[in-house]
């Protein structure tokens, strides 16, 4: 856990060229146009806005099942990404027939949407990234060999009873590298997305949120702002998608970005993140259900209702009242999030983000106790305690995907010497029934290592 080890730091200059040589073995050269794509392609039109964080995306989902560090993943994906971005990308332009006859309501949109044939845009990404990493074959910039924090995170996900998986999740500690960031402040984000109504919203937020999060001008100022903008955007934009391609989906999420020495979180529905500091919840924000006063008085100042049938339902259909997406519920069911902030202090334990799945059945003022029992079973390794913590929510009763991911902010052999203090007293269990409006007062088996 230790932030910028050297042994890490060598390690990762010893790993770089020899992955390096590795890939160029493997793609000696660049694709023909018969050629097949090495990767799943991202659709079959881009937007010109939705590129560079599919693109991204892409690239990362290849390397990292090439076994890239994260890092140079991340580093590799970017140069090659802002290459094939600053060239003419007029030739990838399409505007398919079924699209222009029946989806005329893209006419009236505020700005006209350029769509680009996106296995056209991979092939020649593909091909840039076969450059790059013929480049830094022969000299590796120095960049990439900067030392990183190390993160530990636990991160394990299931369909459970339901009949698709709708979940998604993004960790990425690599934030900087990933858009070329070149301040000195360290940025990890982490995320989970529940979908409803299909895959495709909760797919698009795990894209384009943290890729509209780092265009933001104010994001090395105002974190805060820039998270809730983010996704704000990325409402906006799949809407315009849904209207184009007839989705009905929708998706909560919630976000935590990790700024030098500073926590941001923000979300929207009821998917949640707490912490954990000395044993003890602290209760970072509060859900976006129908049934909570302000949000009810909202949206039937809008025109709309809320009702009880099995939940408490917005126009007798979602259980939450705000989500990217659900594009026949807006604007009832907001796409505008919340956020907050806190000080980070050194003595936070970790972070656990997860969707209703978990939560639903898994009471605050329970997770300490689950975490801890762990640790002291597996002796103070924590790469596996997400597996058990959606074990445990299984258990009682859940049938919803499941999605956990946790975030260890100090190491786990820590934790497991100090977790004697705290674990299951009152003071912990009455501090979690708080509701804060800031971070002031305390309260889906992919284990996976920076």
């Amino acid at each position: 856990m230790a932030s910028g080890a050297p042994e890490q730091s060598s390690q990762m200059a010893e790993e770089t060229p020899s992955f390096l040589d590795e890939f160029l073995r493997d793609f000696p050269a660049p694709l023909s146009p018969e050629s097949p794509l090495p990767w799943k392609v991202p659709g079959t039109t881009l937007s010109q806005e939705e590129v560079e964080g599919e693109l991204a995306d892409l690239a990362v989902g290849f390397l990292s099942s090439r076994n890239a560090p994260p890092p140079l993943a991340s580093s590799l994906a970017q140069e090659a990404v802002s290459q094939l971005l600053q060239t003419d990308l007029s030739e990838f332009r399409t505007l398919p027939r079924q699209e222009e006859e029946d989806n005329k309501e893209v006419e009236e949109e505020k700005a006209p949407v350029t769509l680009l044939d996106a296995e056209g845009l991979a092939r020649g990404f593909f091909n840039r990234l076969w450059e790059v990493c013929s480049q830094w074959q022969k000299q590796v910039p120095l960049t990439t060999r900067a030392p990183q924090r190390q993160w530990l995170v636990s991160i394990h996900a299931i369909r459970n009873t339901r009949r698709k998986m709708e979940d998604r999740h993004v960790c990425l500690p690599a934030f900087n590298q990933l858009f070329g960031l070149s301040d000195p402040v360290d940025r990890a984000y982490f995320a989970v997305f529940d979908g409803h109504g299909g895959v495709d919203a909760a797919r698009y937020a795990a894209v384009h949120v943290h890729t509209n999060a780092a265009r933001q001008a104010e994001l090395p100022t105002d974190p805060e702002g820039a998270l809730r903008e983010a996704f704000r955007r990325t409402d906006e934009m799949f809407l315009w998608k849904a209207k184009r391609e007839r989705l009905q989906s929708g998706t909560t999420g919630v976000c935590a970005l990790i700024t030098g020495k500073t926590l941001h979180v923000a979300w929207l529905g009821d998917s949640q993140v707490i912490l954990v500091q000395q044993g003890q919840v602290v209760k970072l924000m509060e859900p976006h259900r129908p049934e909570r006063q302000d949000e009810k008085e909202r949206i039937e100042a809008l025109g709309g209702f809320v009702s009880h049938m099995d939940c408490w339902r917005v126009n007798g259909t979602l259980a939450v009242s705000r989500a990217i997406g659900d594009v026949f519920q807006k604007p009832y069911v907001s796409g505008e999030a919340d956020a907050a902030s806190r000080e980070l202090t050194g003595t936070e334990d970790y972070l656990l983000l997860a969707c209703d799945g978990f939560f639903d059945v898994v009471p605050h003022q329970e997770v300490a106790g689950l975490v801890q029992s762990h640790l002291v079973r597996q002796q103070g390794c924590g790469l596996h305690v997400a597996e058990e913590l959606v074990a445990a929510a299984r258990e009682r009763g859940s049938h919803d995907n499941i999605t956990v991911m946790v975030v260890f902010l100090r190491d786990p052999q820590d934790l497991l010497e100090g977790g004697a203090q705290g674990a299951g007293d009152s003071q912990r269990e009455r501090r979690s029934q708080d509701l804060p409006s800031d971070l002031s007062e305390p309260e889906k088996n992919t284990p996976w290592r920076s």
